[in-house]
């Protein structure tokens, strides 16, 4: 797709830097270059020049061009690696929106011609986007994963196979008054099972991707002063909740952000559970049972383990339960304190080989809508499959499935059906990429 402007935008961090870099793309970007260096260096190759606007020098930097078909957005690239005051910026910004046929870049907008020029599907976009926002180790290598293409190459071997499947059951629909010599059900049938199968595993991790992208929750469950606040505090290692004598002092939900084992987790210390005459207090515990709820992990902090029955939240697998504070506790069951540190090491190794083992079986979906493409995929190739093995002959209903199936994957891609998704995920990015 050819665009009939070229677009510039800084594509480094805004504010004073040792380097600052700016980007350009389109059918003028190697006749801007030309402008300000007076000369247009060889493709890949870092040039030392001197930038001049107008008979005025603006700044001595390295320039970097890139051939169209063989850059980031498919078109002919330059960039200029400035050093990075905000005043040599903006004087190289200033220049470059003098020139005819330029304008700056909009959010995202690079990325967005590198999908328009096949440089990139829409996946790897999405991909490149949580990148970008990764703040932990593994949400850094399913980003990754995902923008080096590991979704699309899966979508691409599918397709394959379903349009194996399909063009044999129309060669059948095409014989249909004379005697096929070869049964196409035993192939077709193989075909679809491999790419069912294929399709369950992906849905089936989809829920520990949704968690590595967005953070598993954590939630500190007991009744008041039995310490949660304090044990809050210990894990952040700072004073983020207060913390008093008065029982029912948490009436809000309190979130702390944590990085364990490179996993993202959120812990929230609830309003203790309690039966109360206080309204606000009553509106705390409700939304603290609400919350423990939908949490992924429930630390029950208790006097006594008989104690988790009576707070009204329901233990799930994986849940840890402990004695509240644990320094003045005369238990041998395992207990935490946050004011002298007892147990917290262990509690967040318990937590984060819980989170560890459910992260394991994540699959390459990162997104709701990766997940509902996959979905509807896999129930119309369902329905081709159970057509194909009843035969009844119903090879064209069979047939129509399958094409409803891989126009599910294209649009998983990029390939149809976008429109209305691309504004939103190009609404994320940052100016300049």
């Amino acid at each position: 797709m050819e665009n009939i402007d070229t677009i510039f935008a800084l594509a480094s961090a805004r504010g004073r830097a040792g380097v600052a870099v700016l980007r350009v793309s389109g059918p003028q970007a190697f006749s801007c270059v030309s402008t300000l260096a007076g000369r247009v260096p060889p493709p890949r190759k870092a040039s030392l020049c001197t930038l001049q606007y107008e008979g005025k020098p603006l700044d001595q930097a390295l320039v970097l061009t890139f051939e169209k078909g063989a850059s980031f957005t498919g078109e002919d690239v330059a960039e200029f690696h400035l050093h990075g005051g905000v005043a040599v910026v903006q004087a190289v910004l200033a220049a470059l929106g003098k020139m005819p046929g330029l304008r700056s870049a909009g959010p995202g907008e690079f990325t967005r011609r590198a999908l328009e020029n096949n440089r990139m599907d829409l996946p790897q976009v999405e991909g490149l986007a949580d990148l970008i926002e990764a703040e932990t180790e593994a949400q850094r290598k399913q980003a990754l994963q995902v923008m080096q293409g590991a979704l699309g190459e899966k979508c691409s071997h599918w397709r394959e196979s379903l349009l194996r499947a399909s063009a044999l059951l129309e060669a059948v629909i095409d014989f249909a008054d004379e005697d096929v010599p070869v049964d196409v059900s035993p192939e077709v049938t193989e075909l679809l099972t491999s790419v069912l199968a294929d399709l369950r595993a992906e849905i089936s991790g989809h829920e520990a991707s949704e968690r590595i992208r967005d953070g598993f929750e954590v939630a500190l469950v007991g009744a008041p002063n039995i310490g949660k606040s304090t044990l809050l505090n210990a894990i952040a290692g700072r004073d983020v909740a207060i913390t008093s004598e008065i029982a029912g002092t948490t009436r809000d939900v309190i979130e702390v952000r944590l990085d364990l084992g490179g996993l993202p987790v959120t812990v929230l210390d609830l309003a203790g559970i309690r039966e109360s005459e206080d309204v606000v207090e009553n509106l705390g515990i409700d939304r603290a049972k609400t919350r423990a709820e939908t949490a992924d992990i429930r630390v029950f902090l208790v006097e006594a383990v008989g104690e988790v029955e009576n707070l009204g939240v329901k233990a799930k697998s994986g849940d840890i339960v402990a004695r509240g504070k644990g320094d003045i506790a005369d238990s041998s069951a395992f207990a935490v304190s946050g004011v002298t540190g007892l147990g917290v090491d262990e509690l967040l190794a318990k937590i984060t080989e819980e989170i560890a083992g459910r992260a394991a079986g994540s699959s390459s979906l990162i997104r709701q809508r990766h997940l509902e493409a996959i979905e509807n995929a896999n129930e119309n190739i369902k329905k081709a499959l159970a057509m194909v093995e009843s035969d009844t002959g119903f090879n064209e209903l069979a047939a129509a499935d399958l094409r409803f199936g891989i126009m599910a994957l294209d649009s998983l891609v990029g390939r149809i059906d976008v429109e209305d998704v691309l504004g939103e995920i190009f609404a994320g990015f940052c100016i300049g990429k």
